[in-house]
This record gives C-alpha cells, structure tokens and sequence, in this order.
C-alpha cells in the first residue's frame, strides 16, 4: 500500500491479535511507532492490549499504558478493559482492580474481563460476589461472563461452585454455548470428575475442536491414555480436524502408554499438517519418542528444533535421566547455561534424576548445591527426595538418613520413601525399620511402603515378618497395583499379566518360555528366588518367578517379530531382579535387542549386558 492511514494500520494489529500471531502485532504496532506521521487512535491501543497481555509483556503494556494517557484515551471504557485483562493475565490483579474502579459505569465487557481476572488469579470468591453485582444490575450475562467465573485454572475446593454454575447454565440456556460447555469438560476433566466430564462432552450440541481437546486432555492427565487415543480415532472419524492442542495431548497419551506405532503415526500428521514449526508440538514429539525408547529420534528432532524454550531443554534432559544416560543429561544442562535458558524446578528435578539412576552421586550432590546457591531454587520435597535417592542407591545410607535429619523443613513420606526403597536394594533392615515407622505414621495407606517391607523380609528369609507385614495390607483393605506388560506387535498392544493363559497363543509362549529357561540355565542363569515373596519350597518358587509379565512378553516377542529384530516391552512396575537377569541372558542367546521400560526408567538389553549397568 503506497499510503497507510491509521485505519489500516488498526486492521492489520487487529487481524494478527485474532489470528494468534501476537509477535507480529507486536511488531507492526512498533512499525507504526516508528512512522511518526501516522496518528494512534483508542482502537489501535485497545487492539495491540491482548496481544501484550498473551506474551505477558506487562513493561511493554506500561509504556502503552502511558502513552494512552498522554494521548487522552485511557479513561475510555474499551481502553480501560483492555488494561483490566492486561494486568489480569500478568498476575497483577490488585493494578486490575484499581482500573475497574476507574470506571464510573462498567458494561458487560468490563464486569466479564475484571470476573475472569479474579478468577484466573484465584480469587474466585471476589469474581462469585462481582458476578452477583452484575446479576443484581439487571445486565444480562452471556457466554464470556460464564466462562470467566469457571475456576479452569484453580480448580481445586471448587467442585461445589462447578456444579453451581453448571446448574445456573442449564436453567439460562448458555450450556449450549460450546465456550460454556468445553470450560465446564475442563474444569471437570481436572478435578478427576471424569464421569461428568464425558456426560457433559457427550451432550454438546456443537462439539468444536475446543471441546474435543478438552475432552482427550482431560482423560490424557487422568491417565486414561486408552481412552484418550479411543476419543482420537473417533476425532478422525468424526471429520473434525487435529489442531496443535489436539496433536500435543494425543502425543502426551502415546509417551504415556508406550504406543511407539502410533507416535509414529501422529509425528506423519504433524508434518502433513505443517505443526513442526509449533514448539509444543515439537517439544511432546521429543517427550514421547524418549518415554517410547526412541532417546536418538529424540535428540535428532531436538537439535532441529530453532527455538527452544525450558519445557524443550527439560524433556531432552529427562529423556537421557529415563535412559540411563546422566553424563549426557549433564553435558546437555551446561548446553542449556550457555543457551540463556534459565532453570526451574523440573530442570534441576529431571537432572538429579539422571544422576540417580546413572549413579553419579558427586555430580548430583553438586547439582543440589547450585540449584540452591547460584540459582536462588527454593527446593521442593521432590528434589529432596531425589537427593536422598542418589545417596541411598549408591549404598550411603547413613549419609541419606543423615541428609533427612538435617533438612530445613520436615520430612515427608517422598524423603523416608526414598530411603526405604534403597534399603531393600541394600538389604538394611535397621534403617529399613527407622524409615517403615515414619512412613506408615505419614502415610498409612499407600500399599507401596508395605510391598517394600515385604520384600526385604523375603530376601531376608525372614516369612514371618513378611506374613505379618501382608496381613497387615489386607487388614487396612489396601490393594496392590498389579504388573503387567505391554509388547506391540504390529501396531496391535498386547497386555500380559504374571502366569497369563489368556492369550491365543499361550501355548506356543509357554513352549517358547521353557526353551529360554533351559538354554538359559545350560548358559550359567540361576532363579533369584529371593524375589518371591511367599514361603513356599523353592522348586514352587522358581516357578512362580518365571511366570512374570515381562518373561512372558519377551516370549511372545520372540515369537511373534522376524529374527533379529529389537523387542520393545513397558512393565507397569520396576523389573525385578530376576526377569533383569533372565533378559540379559535372553539377549545373548537369542541375540536380540531388547528395550525394557519399567516405572523408573529403560534398560536396554543388548550381548547379555543392560545399559543400566545392573545400577537401577
């Protein structure tokens, strides 16, 4: 355009603004600036604010806050708004506050933005008494004033007032607005009321790409990965086009579950959807081929990646601690420093986790010390419990228990949970019994601690102690997570459970079991018999241990997949001891690589040695 007047300039921030592109309304809003000779009217302040308050660029939006007075436009009702959501959005909610009482008679627009205000900083309280005054002035309320009092972001206590406002929609009209529904699935979706959740998702009259979202998200962060993938497929079918959002929570339920094939299949639509360039998308896509095994793919895609922000740099870090690979995980936070990228509690959490399972004791203790004193980070009872976990599985258990001792708030069950756990790894039962009472004081309901102290009785040979600590679980009617083991076999999961005869294929695993286990023993294998946990003759006890879920995933890997190719499995629980054993000999006798992804990490299995370096 070879003359651009300040309506022009106005339609373009405003476009950008509604298309999402907030760096580039920045950008031309700075461009008319710099122009001089073109005149800022109230809409183009009013049109560059949301996209100020999206990028959080609360000193930018001050200096338009003062350019707006200097120009005469700030006591305008629109202008005044658009400020009440600036600060709103950037955490500033008493600022947000003066400005609505600037306003001598709010509209609509004002009571919604100043309610969602409140609500978005946790105030819900203040926005439930504001939405009563706009009630109580005769103004009728709409879909935004609704949205904006769902308490999305602090759910928590505020189920009771969820229901409230649901109720109140039914009886207005306004659920069927699909802003109103998709926020009451989110809400619902957070505070594990899935049920409703899905009620409410299925009753919608217009299901947007919002709601779909909302409703896989929701079952994505309850763990519900099979139910979420479930909802994806029926998306696709449904004709309803993915969106990053949509691309982004699928991806979280495949690292979750393990679903290496379908990963690979969202990774095919990202790129035929042109989302690489999304940092979200690319950040789940490096999360998901690392919690799949694919720790390479992820680091391919990681250093392809132009712009990354913390959330990157911490799932490549984690991706390396799951693997084993601390060194790496370490080299990459140095990487990290130098980058500009500051560290927050899940960087520095991921990198002593790394140190934990990669037995890097020195490193991690530094880890902690500058966590603390160069970076100012407030520790959390996870990196305190990480901490005493790299001190117990390194076999310094005195110095842990010296560690909780000496911490400046009071141990909780993460801390004394650690602990016990690497006294079963190093057979102490003295601070076993030190660590038991302080948890079962703590925390009396959670059955892992029990299973612990169970298992070091076991291996202890002390059954009567061990007896005593099962009767105990069943007393307090506590259930234990039971193992299983997923393997994928061209794109179709199959789940195995300990001594598993459902499978179609039983017999020829069974068959294909007692091969490994004869070639195994005539190789040097002897049964860790010392993991069963019940007092019974050994001969019963080998067979009870060679029986378990992931045995018989391997077996049926074996069968099912061609010579030589790698076998992937995922235990719900930590690999015992045993089937640790058993896969190693498994990998040279069949010489197969064997990927193993139990609940703290992977072990890969290749010529009869593991990756963990039998450290885990």
């Amino acid at each position: 355009m070879p003359v651009r007047d300040t309506v022009s300039w106005n339609s373009m921030i405003s476009g950008l603004v509604r298309n999402c592109c907030f760096d580039d309304a920045v950008w031309v809003f700075e461009r008319m600036l710099k122009d001089g000779g073109i005149p800022l009217d109230s809409t183009t302040v009013a049109a560059i604010l949301p996209a100020l308050a999206e990028l959080q660029e609360l000193t930018l939006g001050m200096e338009v806050q003062c350019l707006a007075i200097k120009l005469g436009f700030h006591s305008y009702v629109h202008v005044l708004t658009g400020f009440i959501s600036l600060y709103s959005k950037c955490g500033d909610i008493e600022a947000a506050k003066l400005l609505f009482g600037e306003i001598r008679r709010p509209d609509l627009v004002s009571y919604n933005a100043m309610i969602s205000g409140y609500t978005s900083n946790g105030e819900s309280e203040c926005s439930v008494r504001l939405f009563k005054q706009l009630l109580g002035s005769g103004e009728k309320v709409n879909s935004s004033s609704i949205v904006g009092l769902i308490p999305v972001f602090h759910p928590f206590g505020y189920l009771s007032l969820t229901d409230c406002i649901h109720g109140f929609c039914v009886k207005s009209g306004i659920l069927s607005q699909p802003s109103v529904s998709t926020a009451l699935t989110t809400v619902y979706s957070r505070l594990n009321e899935i049920k409703s959740a899905r009620l409410l998702f299925d009753e919608s009259f217009e299901k947007t790409p919002a709601s779909w979202n909302a409703m896989i998200s929701g079952y994505t962060q309850n763990g519900l990965t099979e139910a979420a993938i479930s909802l994806f497929q029926e998306m696709q079918r449904s004709k309803v086009s993915p969106n990053p959002v949509t691309v982004t929570s699928i991806l979280s339920a495949c690292a979750q579950l393990g679903t290496l094939s379908l990963g690979k299949w969202v990774h095919s639509l990202v790129k035929s959807k042109n989302f690489e360039s999304n940092i979200y998308v690319s950040t789940a896509l490096i999360d998901m081929y690392a919690k799949c095994g694919g720790i390479s793919e992820a680091r391919e895609l990681f250093d392809l990646m132009v712009g990354k922000n913390v959330v990157t740099w911490n799932a490549m870090i984690s991706g390396y601690g799951l693997h084993g690979q601390g060194q790496d995980a370490l080299k990459l936070f140095s990487e990290m420093s130098h980058s500009g990228v500051t560290p927050n509690g899940v960087t520095f959490l991921s990198l002593l986790y790394a140190c934990s399972h990669a037995g890097l004791v020195e490193e991690g203790e530094k880890i902690f010390q500058s966590m603390i004193l160069d970076y100012h980070y407030k520790p959390l009872p996870e990196h305190y419990a990480c901490m005493v976990d790299i001190l117990g599985r390194a076999g310094q258990l005195e110095k842990a228990l010296k560690f909780i001792k000496e911490m400046p708030v009071e141990p909780g069950a993460p801390e004394w949970g650690a602990l016990l756990g690497a006294c079963v790894i190093h057979k102490d039962k003295k601070i076993a019994r030190v660590a038991s009472e302080k948890l079962f004081e703590l925390d009396p309901e959670s059955v892992g601690y029990y299973v612990l102290l169970s298992n070091l009785y076991s291996v202890e040979r002390n059954y009567r102690l061990a007896a005593s600590v099962r009767q105990n679980v069943k007393k307090r009617k506590l259930a234990k997570t039971p193992g299983c083991t997923l393997i994928e076999i061209s794109e179709t999961p199959h789940v195995f459970t300990s001594g598993d005869q459902s499978h179609p294929q039983a017999s020829a695993i069974y068959a294909m079991l007692e091969k490994l286990i004869r070639k195994m023993k005539e190789a040097g294998f002897q049964t860790e018999i010392d993991t069963a946990l019940h007092d019974v003759e050994e001969e019963e006890k080998e067979l009870m241990i060679n029986v378990h879920s992931e045995k018989l995933a391997i077996a049926f890997g074996l069968i099912a997949t061609d010579p030589g190719t790698e076998i992937r499995i995922f235990k719900n629980l930590r690999v015992c001891v045993d089937c640790h054993t058993a896969t190693k000999f498994i990998s040279k006798i069949t010489e197969r690589v064997i990927v193993v992804r139990d609940a703290n990490r992977f072990h890969h299995f290749k010529d009869g040695l593991c990756s963990c370096g039998d450290y885990w």
